[in-house]
């Protein structure tokens, strides 16, 4: 006999009772998803008698029907119709133009246009890898500026806006012109890495993505500082990590721009992350002295009931209308005026070898070793070629 009493013929007997137990009860909850699918017209006497004695459990379906009707809702693109769009626009236009101090929240959303694929749109990286497909491979360093990059970059110039807090990693903002001291970029930027060993920490921004070696917890890019020696560091964010570097992240800027913010701009965001942040939302201040909020999202977003306007529009056609009401052009990129070429720290003899990544040009023709160095060839007219680089496909991954 057994400890507790029973024998080992009794207790897989109970096992088998327990078993069957449980099998039954899932074919019950089979049958009454079966007949709930079914129209109410549709049901026999004998499945309306089962539903009314399995109340509890239908209510339990039911209930799991609508979360999974909503999650559907959430996921899915809603456009409003052009002259609805235009007249949120001008709304949006009048809080720009009156606002005190404007913030702007950037996500992946607006890169889309530079062919970098966000994250929860029908087509975004874990929508597709959710649904077991697989994604393709993209390099970021082959996307240049878009509308709504140079848009910004203007509404900074105009000090229309007076700071972008962005969770992207392309460095776009930078290559936009914006200057770095009006960017945080929250989760790094996949053109600088840093050596934390000098005090303060000595930033090389590069013509290239120094992430090729690095991935989470794992963040040595191979090169050296040429002051100390010390190795470098990328300064990307991973999902599970903790940024703590100054700058790029410049998180003292970001929430000190919050904090003065009357008016708040989400631009291409899903916000389930930046949500996370509530330094970013002034949520220690009441209601009604938080900033207002404007978003410009496809989808749902976890903040659409807080906001004072929600824009149901793709970033670049938002912008494009948001600057035609202010008035202001929309200055055009060009890979001759990109700061990342007078920004950036060249390699040194030997270090040719310590990445595989071909490196941003300003032109077409120029070879993969371009120097940021060397003198910049003469800059085209304004309706002439902008170059998309000369950067080889590589699998890179972005965090949102």
């Amino acid at each position: 006999m057994a400890a507790g009493g029973l024998s080992r013929s009794e207790r897989k007997a109970a096992e088998r009772v327990r078993r069957l137990r449980e099998e039954q009860q899932r074919e019950h909850l089979r049958q009454v998803s079966r007949i709930l699918r079914k129209a109410a017209a549709e049901r026999s006497v004998e499945e309306g008698r089962l539903l009314a004695e399995s109340e509890d459990l239908v209510t339990e379906l039911q209930g799991r029907s609508r979360r999974r009707e909503g999650l559907k809702r959430r996921q899915e693109e809603v456009c409003d119709d052009p002259e609805e769009l235009r007249g949120k626009v001008r709304e949006l236009a009048s809080a720009v133009r009156s606002a005190k101090y404007l913030v702007v929240y950037t996500g992946a959303g607006i890169s889309t246009a530079a062919s970098i694929p966000d994250y929860r749109g029908p087509n975004g990286v874990w929508t597709l890898l959710q649904k077991g497909r697989s994604i393709s491979a993209t390099d970021l360093s082959e996307a240049d500026p878009t509308l709504t990059h140079m848009s910004i970059a203007r509404l900074h110039e105009q000090k229309l806006v007076q700071h972008v807090v962005s969770q992207n990693c392309d460095g776009l903002h930078l290559r936009s012109g914006l200057p770095r001291s009006a960017i945080s970029e929250l989760h790094g930027n996949m053109y600088i890495e840093v050596c934390t060993s000098c005090t303060p920490n000595r930033e090389y921004v590069r013509v290239f993505d120094v992430t090729e070696r690095t991935a989470l917890h794992r963040h040595q890019t191979g090169r050296a500082c040429h002051r100390c020696g010390a190795q470098l560091r990328d300064t990307i964010v991973h999902f599970g990590e903790r940024g703590t570097l100054g700058q790029p992240l410049n998180w003292e800027a970001a929430t000190a721009a919050a904090s003065k913010a009357d008016t708040i701009l989400c631009l291409g965001s899903s916000l389930k992350v930046l949500k996370k942040y509530p330094h970013l939302w002034c949520m220690g201040k009441p209601p009604s002295r938080r900033p207002k909020l404007y978003i410009v999202n496809l989808q749902w977003t976890p903040k659409d009931d807080w906001a004072t306007l929600k824009l149901h529009g793709k970033c670049d056609d938002v912008m494009r209308l948001l600057m035609s009401e202010l008035g202001l052009e929309i200055p055009l990129y060009s890979r001759w005026q990109d700061p990342i070429f007078s920004l950036a720290t060249p390699l040194h003899a030997g270090e040719e070898g310590s990445h595989s990544q071909r490196p941003l040009c300003r032109n077409r023709e120029e070879q993969p070793s371009c120097d940021p160095g060397a003198p910049p060839h003469p800059a085209p007219t304004r309706g002439g070629w902008f170059g998309r680089g000369c950067a080889k496909r590589t699998k890179r991954k972005r965090v949102t």
